[in-house]
């Protein structure tokens, strides 16, 4: 064999460990493992969202990229038809997060932090900032895709997943928060 084709296939070898080694089984947190408390980030005009904080509350984190910021659109419109009820806005924190690891430099900053202002206030609700991708390395986050992972009132992962929510999943996750909200 040659050295070029020794180099390729050595190449190829690597490659294929990354891939396995970023697999969606060691993606996500575990169900009913203890959530990382730790996580703290800030919106575009610097409040703070800390998880510590936000102990004994359910917390439902969509953590997303501009490109799969659609992939659950279906779940948000059932979540916001049962935020319409106080009792779910009093209860549950909603921790939207925006993966900006590629925009963590001058003077895309400064136009990103603009454009989630205006995003927020579409939304109805503040949108965190992920510029370093801690909060993404922390909670085991696949970056490029739609994460969904909802920590119990006792800090315990009881949901996670990613990419678009298939019905089942979806419904799973509204019976998990009407249960931590009506118990």
């Amino acid at each position: 064999m040659s050295n070029r084709l020794r180099r390729g296939a050595s190449i190829a070898a690597a490659a294929a460990l990354v891939g396995l080694g970023s697999s969606t089984a060691d993606a996500l947190p575990k169900e009913g493992e203890k959530a990382p408390t730790s996580a703290r980030l800030e919106d575009a005009d610097g409040r703070v969202l800390d998880l510590k904080a936000l102990k004994g509350k359910p917390i439902l984190i969509m953590y997303e990229h501009k490109d799969s910021s659609q992939q659950n659109q279906a779940f948000k419109e059932e979540l916001s038809k049962l935020a319409k009820g106080d009792k779910y806005k009093a209860t549950i924190a909603l921790a939207a997060i925006a993966d900006l690891t590629a925009y963590d430099f001058w003077p895309a900053k400064g136009f990103v932090k603009d454009a989630i202002r205006e995003e927020s206030k579409k939304a109805g609700t503040a949108i965190y900032c992920d510029w370093s991708g801690t909060f993404r390395g922390a909670f085991k986050l696949r970056a490029g895709t739609s994460n969904v992972v909802l920590v119990g009132k006792d800090g315990v992962v009881l949901f996670a997943a990613e990419g678009a929510l298939k019905p089942a999943a979806r419904k799973r996750l509204l019976d998990l928060l009407k249960e931590q909200v009506e118990g």
